[in-house]
């Protein structure tokens, strides 16, 4: 399995000497790539615009945290 995100929802349980693997859907690691994808196009805009401008913005800022939260959130309750 060389995709991180896809290895790192999916779950395992070990039962009475049985070994059961769950793949997590489809949907959610496309969702989770474009959340990411999305976190570092936001972050090369805030650094853009404190390059170019010289200001914070805190919309970016606000936008960039929320995914990162979101993402979190997902990789702590898929575990479980």
């Amino acid at each position: 399995m060389t995709d991180w995100i896809k290895k790192a929802l999916t779950k395992t349980k070990q039962q009475h000497n049985q070994l059961t693997i769950t793949e997590p859907d489809t949907r959610l690691v496309y969702g989770v790539k474009f959340a990411i994808a999305i976190t570092i196009s936001l972050t090369a805009l805030e650094i853009s615009h404190l390059l170019i401008l010289r200001t914070w913005n805190s919309e970016i800022f606000s936008a960039i945290t929320g995914l990162a939260g979101t993402i979190t959130g997902i990789f702590i309750t898929q575990k479980t």
